[in-house]
C-alpha cells in the first residue's frame, strides 16, 4: 500500500517521548502514513529498547511500538542539537511529548516559543497530572494514573487488595485521547482556519474519563462502587465462570432477550419465563441466585460443550484467550490481527495487526523498530546538511 494511500500521508510528527504514553500515540500515526521522526538521547535512547523480552539485546516490544518511525539522535543539551529540534518542529504539524510539566520550557521549547516557531503546530503533552493544577510538577506514571483515576480501587475482589491489569493500560488509554485530541486540534486548524494548539492529556484523567456512571452514581446517592471479583455490577448476569475440565469462560447475558435464550439453552424455562426476571433490575436483585445456576451449568460442561451450546442459542461468549490461543484463531487469523515481519538478523516473527480497520485507506507496517539514530542522515540530509557537516555534528557530540 503506497504512503499516499494513507490518510495520514504528508503529516510531519515529531515525538519527544520515552518508554508508552507519547510512543504508542506517535505509533498509531505513523502507522496510518504520518511521517514520525522519533527524537532519542544519543546515550541509549528510549528506556523501552530494553524492556521485557529481549532479541539480541532489544526488546521484541521495541520492534513494534516504534514500528514505521525514524529514529534521530539529538543532544538537546548541545546548542547544535536544540537548533535541528527546532529546525524539524518549524514546519511540523504535530509534536507528541510525554516529559514532566516544566522540561520543555527549561530547554527554551515552552509553548509560547513553539506557538511563535510554527503557528500551526499541534502540541500533544502527556503527563502524570496534566500542565495545570498542585499536582503538576509531580511525577506520575500510568499506574499512578491508574490509581488516581479510579481504576485499580474497583479493580480485585473484594476480600483483598486492589489488583493491577497486566498491562500499562493508564499509559495507552493516555496514548488515545493524545491521538483523539491531535486529530480535533488539526481538523479546527485545516476546516475552521485556526492556528495549532495544545492538547492537554493527564494520565489519571485518561483513567477517570472512562469511569462510567461512578460520578453521578456517588454524587447523587452517596454510591462508592467496592471491587467485585469477575462480576459487572449492577448488570446481570455478566461474569466468568470455571468449566468441568478446569477452563475459564466469559458468559454476558445481561440483554433481556439474550438472558432468555440463556437460560432455555440451560434448561432453565422456569427462569426464562420468571416476569421478575425480564429486565436487568430483577436479574440484579436476584444476582447470586442466577450466578449459582449459572456456576452449576457451566461447572457441569466442559468448555467446548459450553461453548457450542451458548453459540448455537446466540448468547454472547468467550474462553480466556492466551496469546497462544490467539496464534491459532480463526477469527484473529481472518482479520490480519498477525502480521509477518523481519528483525534486524533476517528472523521471521510476529507483530499485532493495525487497529482500527479502515476500509478505503488502511493504516499498514512498513519497517520495524529502527536502531538507535538509524534515520540521522536521512533526516539531517532533508534538513540541508551535507555529509561534512553531518559527520562535525556527531563529533561534537549534538547528535
Amino acid at each position: 500500500m503506497p504512503l499516499t494511500a494513507k490518510p495520514l500521508s504528508g503529516l510531519k510528527v515529531i515525538e519527544l517521548g520515552t518508554l508508552i504514553a507519547g510512543p504508542f500515540a506517535s505509533r498509531i500515526c505513523a502507522e496510518f502514513g504520518a511521517q514520525v521522526i522519533k527524537v532519542e538521547s544519543p546515550d541509549g535512547g528510549d528506556p523501552l529498547r530494553k524492556w521485557r523480552k529481549l532479541y539480541e539485546g532489544t526488546s521484541l516490544w521495541w520492534f513494534v511500538q516504534a514500528r514505521n518511525k525514524q529514529s534521530l539522535t539529538l543532544n538537546l543539551k548541545h546548542p547544535d542539537g536544540l537548533a535541528i529540534l527546532k529546525q524539524l518542529l518549524s514546519d511540523a504539524d504535530i509534536l507528541i511529548e510525554n516529559f514532566r510539566p516544566g522540561v520543555l520550557e527549561k530547554l527554551g521549547l515552552g509553548w509560547e516559543t513553539l506557538h511563535a516557531l510554527n503557528p500551526k503546530l499541534v502540541m500533544v503533552r502527556l503527563s502524570g497530572f496534566g500542565q495545570t493544577g498542585p499536582m503538576k510538577d509531580q511525577p506520575g506514571f500510568g499506574a499512578v494514573g491508574e490509581s488516581m483515576g479510579g481504576l485499580r480501587y474497583i479493580t480485585g475482589f473484594e476480600d483483598r487488595p486492589p489488583v493491577r491489569t497486566g498491562i500499562s493500560i493508564g499509559d495507552s488509554i493516555a496514548a488515545l485521547w493524545g491521538v483523539i485530541g491531535a486529530l480535533m486540534a488539526l481538523r479546527h486548524r485545516e476546516v475552521n482556519g485556526g492556528d495549532g494548539q495544545v492538547v492537554d492529556v493527564a494520565l489519571y484523567e485518561a483513567i477517570f474519563a472512562m469511569m462510567e456512571s461512578m460520578v453521578p452514581e456517588f454524587d447523587v446517592f452517596g454510591f462508592i462502587r467496592e471491587r467485585s471479583g469477575n462480576i459487572m455490577p449492577g448488570i446481570t448476569p455478566s461474569s466468568i465462570h470455571t468449566t468441568a475440565d478446569g477452563k475459564h469462560v466469559q458468559i454476558g447475558a445481561n440483554g433481556d432477550a439474550i438472558f432468555k435464550r440463556f437460560m432455555q439453552a440451560i434448561g432453565r424455562d422456569d427462569l426464562a419465563d420468571d416476569p421478575a426476571l425480564a429486565s436487568n433490575d430483577g436479574r440484579d436483585s436476584r444476582r447470586d441466585e442466577l450466578y449459582g445456576v449459572i456456576d452449576r451449568w457451566v461447572n457441569s460442561q466442559s468448555l467446548e460443550a459450553v461453548l457450542a451450546a451458548l453459540n448455537q442459542a446466540e448468547v454472547p461468549a468467550s474462553r480466556i484467550y492466551s496469546a497462544e490461543d490467539m496464534f491459532s484463531d480463526p477469527q484473529f487469523l481472518a482479520r490480519e490481527m498477525f502480521i509477518q515481519a523481519k528483525l534486524p538478523d533476517g528472523k521471521a516473527f510476529k507483530m499485532p495487526g493495525i487497529v482500527p480497520k479502515l476500509s478505503q485507506t488502511p493504516g499498514s507496517s512498513e519497517w520495524v523498530g529502527p536502531e538507535l539514530g538509524e534515520h540521522n542522515s536521512l533526516v539531517l540530509a532533508s534538513l540541508g546538511y551535507d555529509a561534512t557537516q553531518i559527520a562535525r555534528l556527531r563529533e561534537s557530540g549534538a547528535i
